[in-house]
Parts: C-alpha cells; structure tokens; sequence
C-alpha cells in the first residue's frame, strides 16, 4: 500500500485506534523503570576535605628540602595508600564486600575497593611568586569512598584519611631524613678529599719550601742582593791582590835580619878594595905584590861576607823590623784574600742555588696552583655541603613539628544520610521516556503493518473507483459492556498509577511528612 503523510486528526485516529498497542508497552517500559529504581541497591558516599597549607616559618628563614610538587605527592601517597596489602587489611578489618568474597578473588575486591575510592584535586587560580602571573595550583583535595552501608562508608573514609595525613607526615619526614644523611655522607667524602688534599699541599710546600711564587719577590731579591755582594767582594779582592804585590815588591828588597856593624864596615872595606883592585889592575900586572896582596884581602872579606849571608838566611825567626812588618801585612793581605775567595765562591754557589729556585718556580707554580685550586674547590664544596645540611637538619625539625606544608583535615567524613547513587528520580525518568518510546515504536510498527483501508478516501485512492455508500459501526449490548470495563479498567489503573507516583515521589524525591511540614508552613505563610 502507498504511504502518503497522514494529517493530525489522523494522528489521533491511530492514536484511538492503537491505544493499547500505545499503552500497553509504555506502561510494561515505565513499570520496569520504576521497579529497577526501586530494586536498585542504594550507594552512600562519606567525603573528606583535607587543604593544603602552605609552611608557617617564611621560605626566606628556613627552605624545606622537600622540592616535588602538591600533586606529584598526593599521587604518590595515593599510589601507596591504594597498594594492594593496603587496602586488603582494610577490606578484612571492616568486613567489606562479603556479597563478593564467594563470587570474585582477592584481587578482584581490592580493585573494587579501588574503583569504589576517589580522589579528586581542587585547584584555583593563585599568584606564581616566580613570574607573577596567575596559574592554576591545587590548594586542597577531597578523598571519598563509597558503599551501601552509610556507618562502614564512613568508618572506612576516616580510615583512609588518616592513611594518607599520615602517610604525608612519614613521606616528608623520612624525606627530610634521607637528604641529611646524604648531606652528612657526602660531607665526610669531601673533608676526607679535603684532608688528603691538605696533606698533600703541605708536603709539597715542605719539598717545595724555597721555590713557591709567593717567594718569587724575594728569591730575586735575594739574588739582586748576592750579586751586588759578590761585585763588592770582587772589588775588595783586586785592592787586597794589589796590596798583597805591593807588599811583596817592598819586602823582596828586605832582609829578614838585621847586618850588624862589623858586617857593614867589613862590606864597605870590601868595595874599597874592589876600587882599588881594578885602579891597580890598570897599572901592575897580576904578579904585582900590592895586587897579590889586595886579591887575598878581598878574598877574605868576601869569605867574612858569605858567612855572614849563611847566618843571615839560617834558621830562626827574622829581626828586621821593616821586614817584619811588612811580613805580617802581607801574611794579613793574603789571608783577607782568601777569606773573600771563600766569601765570593760561597755567595756563587747561593747565587746558583736562587737561580734554581728561581728557574724552577714557573713549574712548581703551575703544580701548586693547581693543588690549591683542587684544595679550594673542595673547600667550597665542604662549605656548601656544610650550609645544606644545617638548613636540612633546620627543616628536620621545622617537619617534625609540623611547621613545614602541610595536609589539613577541614571537612572530616561524615555519615551520609541519603544514598549518593542511584538517581532514582533519573532512573524513572529515563523509564518513562523509553517506555513513551518504546509505546510509540509499537504502535507505529503495527499500524504500518497493517493493510487494511479505514477510510472511504484511501480506499478510492487505491482502487481508482468511486465509493458509493459506507455502513456506520454497529454498537451492539456486549460492545457497550466491553467499553463498560475498559473504562472502568482505565480508572484503575489511574489510581494504581497515582498511588505508584506517590510511592516513587516518597522514596526517591522527598518524604512525605517533609513534603506535608513544608507545605503546611507554606500555607501558613
């Protein structure tokens, strides 16, 4: 049969025509819907409210070493509160899910307790102090759990709460903890290194004693010093060698002991003679008695003469004054000599010894400043380290008293009242709309699966032929006994339907001595 678009009046005529094929699911729909909401297990759900506070003592004063973020720590504790031994303690201490110890495993029931937990951050906008710009920061979190029983749900809520304040607690204190004994380990580290590096530097200073930069000033002073002395020595030793040879050249014309009278008259008569010898000599021959006799003469003095030269060089200690004198000037000139020899050779050999030093202080330099740098880099680290661990032993006990940031129970768990789900209002409203759906599918699948022509137009439309004459519906007795009960049926199930909404309105809305105070205070308003 052609469909065509079917007019509101005969919207209505299907309407009348199908009622029960309307109702009737609507009616099974709508009642399923109830009864589900009505069936279904109430859940209650107990809410804590736990802020997180910021530390008292000001960041400027005292810097806690706990450095990770609000929500990486409550993650982290949440982690662990929702471990598996955790949360089966729990289950068994308060004998929770027993519908569910035959049906499902161990591990199936903690992670319905899991699923049953729920944590939920609350963020606001606040001042960042770094950039000064606003930014979204968790200032507190609720935790909640939920159940069918409102004292256990709120038993186990409590539990969890203190679970996780003082497992915040533990967290930061033990943090605090491990960061000072780290600090403390590593401190003992570094001032061993300091320690070795100490020894170290001292005995290289000890080795290197004279030829450290800090000496350098003084090493070429010293030198500037000693060279100054050895030309001054030089000096002294050219005048005392010059000395030393004039006193020489003077004695060498001394003799050591003094001639006595007869020698000098023997040495005067002696030279006469030797005058008068060659004057003699020119006018007699050798033969001559007077020159014979003069010869022999002359002979005998020059005997007297030698032997008083044997006494003069013999053995014995000098006479001559003169000679004397100038023996013990030269003796003094040459011992000054060789005092200033020793001197000069002694300052050569320090003057070698500060060119050393000298030569060798760009390396020992370079050695030393590096064992200094390597002590002092050490130092700063010993000095840093030291800081960090009494600012860390300073937080220790800022933690321990509950002086840092903190977590703080604002709204403890309470007892709830009325179940958190199921929405039962919700659960009759969503039955309602799907029964009037279901009621209009099956209406709309029977009408449109019928073949039959109700109507003189459709039926000329189909068949191209005129209708001549339609016979009106006979009414007969038993009709209008049907229709009788039909209505009667309609008024009762409108009563059942009332009381029904009553029922519903008195479980899932509102009591229904609240609804009668609050209208009897309305009225009387």
């Amino acid at each position: 049969m052609e469909q065509t678009t079917m007019t509101p009046a005969e919207l209505l005529e299907v309407v009348r025509r199908r009622k029960l094929s309307l109702i009737i699911p609507a009616a099974l729909v709508f009642l399923l819907g109830v009864a589900v909401a009505l069936l279904w297990p109430p859940v209650y759900k107990s809410t804590a409210t736990i802020l997180i506070e910021e530390q008292e003592v000001p960041t400027d004063f005292v810097m806690t070493t706990v450095t990770s973020f609000a929500e990486q720590r409550i993650q982290q504790i949440n982690q662990r509160i929702m471990s598996f031994s955790r949360l089966l303690e729990v289950i068994q201490q308060y004998g929770l899910y027993p519908e569910l110890k035959e049906r499902r495993t161990t591990e199936e029931i903690v992670e319905k307790m899991r699923e049953d937990t729920a944590l939920q951050p609350v963020s606001a906008e606040v001042i960042d102090r770094r950039t000064g710009r606003p930014t979204a920061a968790t200032i507190a979190f609720t935790l909640s759990y939920q159940g069918r029983n409102p004292q256990k749900v709120q038993q186990v809520a409590n539990v969890l709460v203190s679970l996780f304040l003082g497992e915040n607690l533990k967290e930061r204190v033990k943090q605090v903890e491990e960061t000072s004994e780290f600090l403390e380990s590593e401190l003992v580290k570094l001032r061993e290194e300091l320690a070795v590096q100490e020894s170290r530097l001292a005995a290289y200073k000890e080795q290197h004693i004279n030829e450290l930069p800090e000496l350098l000033n003084a090493n070429s002073q010293i030198l500037n010093n000693i060279e100054r002395n050895i030309d001054a020595l030089a000096q002294q030793l050219r005048s005392l060698k010059e000395r030393e040879g004039y006193y020489q050249a003077q004695l060498s014309g001394l003799k050591p002991r003094a001639e006595k009278e007869e020698e000098l008259t023997t040495r005067k008569r002696l030279e006469e003679l030797k005058v008068q010898l060659v004057a003699m000599t020119q006018r007699f021959s050798e033969e001559h008695p007077d020159v014979k006799k003069t010869r022999a003469e002359i002979a005998q003095l020059e005997e007297k003469v030698t032997a008083a030269k044997d006494r003069a060089t013999g053995a014995g200690p000098p006479d001559n004054p003169a000679y004397v004198t100038l023996a013990s000037q030269l003796a003094s000139a040459r011992s000054e000599i060789q005092s200033i020899q020793r001197q000069i050779e002694r300052q050569t050999a320090e003057a070698a010894e500060i060119r050393r030093r000298i030569a060798a202080t760009p390396k020992v330099e370079e050695e030393y400043g590096a064992l200094v740098a390597n002590r002092n880099s050490t130092q700063t680290k010993v000095n840093d380290l030291t800081r960090k661990l009494m600012d860390s032993r300073v937080a220790h006990g800022m933690e321990k008293e509950q002086k840092g940031e903190r977590f703080t129970l604002i709204d403890p768990p309470r007892l709830p009242e009325k179940p958190f789900k199921p929405n039962r209002l919700a659960v009759v409203l969503i039955g309602l709309v799907l029964g009037i759906g279901a009621g209009v599918g099956f209406t709309a699948l029977r009408e449109f699966g019928d073949d039959a022509v109700r109507s003189a137009d459709l039926l000329e439309a189909e068949t191209k032929f005129p209708v001549l004459a339609g016979i009106p519906v006979i009414v007969t007795v038993d009709d209008m006994t049907r229709n009788r009960r039909r209505r009667w049926a309609w008024v009762g199930a409108a009563a059942v339907s009332a009381a029904l909404a009553v029922v519903v309105f008195h479980f899932m809305v509102m009591d229904l001595d609240v609804f009668w105070a609050r209208l009897v205070r309305s009225l009387a308003l």
